[in-house]
């Protein structure tokens, strides 16, 4: 008799696993939101069932049992519940209250992962490859040459790393003009610009920029950081416009190049003006930095409350366990607001300052996302800085921002534009 009791509650227990869930919970109490990133992705991956529950407990993740993604949440130090089916449909029933601001949504397809970012080491890093690798997220680092051979097809998602598609070299003439790496990064820069059969390196960051364009256009999501934002948008502006000084592309600019601007090709800016002195570290007038009077004590930006049920999108970019965050610097620091297009939507501002830190837009059938400064947990990143360590900052709500938008791609296709 006993080893019959045995067996029923070995079985009981077996049936109440099958009927289980895994709540990736991303509160103030999961120890590591980073990773839990990384647990969500990697579930996919395995075909596992996963739904991201929009602003429940700070937009935790559920996850259909299995055994392995409660190893892998072990592994990775990520904190989750097992929960019984009973609890999962209250959960759910919770969630579809038409009077809570919250949602489902499916996670069906791990986006491929491009990040564009040049071979060559520069003393600087990037936030989203250092995230990237923290949360165990697979990506390939692509450039000019293969988005130039349009390898930029096989990929959902494209990450802009810190860039100057104006050919401008980052604006670091004045500073480091005679360090080497500044040398020789000009060096293969114009070295890969023959090479694809381009005369300046202006000429061939502007075909990478239309290629990207292209990419987002047919269905791609784009996700810029820091310069690559307002550089990217200046440089669809300017085509067939010489806006580089002489110790950038060899022959003076065009004296009336503002005028022959074409707002109509950028992203997400309008109106602009071009910063026309080459010493300064300064592209134009999108970007705050110079003029904004701000410490690291009072800087910060608040997170847009969007509509779950009705604003999918945007809400999906915001999850989030804090709705303030902390400010941070880059060459590119935060938005001038009265420049933002009609029709983009803010997702986070500091609305006394009139300055826009994270942004979301529609080009053709893909979505782009832009997020002012440099390194969410480095206030103001100077050149020959250190990385950043994530082991020091799992639960940084700025870098969430970052990783809301690699799962962006993942959700069900009923959720995205068509």
């Amino acid at each position: 008799m006993n080893k019959y009791m045995l067996i029923l509650l070995c079985m009981a227990c077996s049936l109440a696993t099958k009927a289980s869930s895994i709540l990736v919970n991303m509160d103030e109490e999961q120890k590591n939101h980073l990773k839990a990133y990384g647990i969500a992705y990697w579930s996919i991956k395995q075909n596992a069932e996963v739904s991201w529950l929009l602003n429940y407990r700070g937009g935790s993740f559920l996850i259909k049992y299995n055994k392995a993604v409660e190893d892998e949440c072990k592994t990775r130090g990520v904190s989750y519940e097992v929960i019984a089916d009973g609890k999962v449909t209250g959960i759910l029933n919770e969630i579809s209250d038409p009077d809570v601001n919250m949602e489902i949504v499916k996670l069906e397809k791990a986006p491929k992962i491009a990040v564009y970012s040049p071979k060559s080491k520069l003393p600087w890093d990037d936030a989203v490859t250092m995230v990237l690798t923290y949360a165990e997220i697979p990506y390939d680092v692509v450039y000019d040459d293969e988005v130039l051979r349009d390898k930029l097809v096989g990929y959902d998602w494209l990450h802009l790393h810190h860039e100057d598609f104006t050919g401008q070299y980052g604006r670091f003439w004045s500073a480091f003009r005679n360090v080497s790496w500044y040398r020789d990064d000009v060096k293969q820069q114009e070295t890969t610009a023959k090479r694809n059969g381009f005369e300046k390196v202006s000429q061939m960051k502007l075909a990478v920029s239309k290629k990207m364009s292209e990419f987002c256009a047919g269905g791609g999501f784009l996700f810029a950081m820091c310069s690559a934002t307002d550089s990217f948008d200046i440089a669809l502006s300017a085509e067939g416009v010489d806006i580089c000084a002489s110790m950038f592309d060899g022959d003076a600019a065009d004296p009336n190049a503002q005028a022959k601007l074409n707002f109509n090709s950028t992203f997400a800016f309008k109106d602009f003006r071009l910063d026309q002195n080459p010493a300064n570290y300064e592209f134009s007038d999108i970007d705050v930095t110079q003029t904004r009077n701000f410490t690291q004590s009072n800087d910060y930006f608040t997170l847009f409350d969007f509509s779950a049920k009705w604003d999918l999108v945007p809400t999906m970019l915001t999850q989030n366990h804090e709705k303030v965050i902390k400010g941070f610097m880059g060459q590119t620091t935060a938005f001038r607001k009265t420049l933002v297009k009609p029709g983009i939507t803010v997702l986070g501002e500091n609305k006394g300052a009139s300055e826009v830190r994270y942004l979301h837009g529609e080009v053709g059938k893909g979505q782009f996302t832009y997020y002012g400064g440099h390194d969410p947990e480095d206030y103001q990143h100077a050149v020959g800085d250190p990385p950043t360590d994530l082991n020091l900052h799992p639960n940084s709500p700025g870098y969430r921002l970052i990783l809301n938008n690699v799962l962006f791609p993942a959700a069900k296709k009923k959720h995205q534009k068509t």
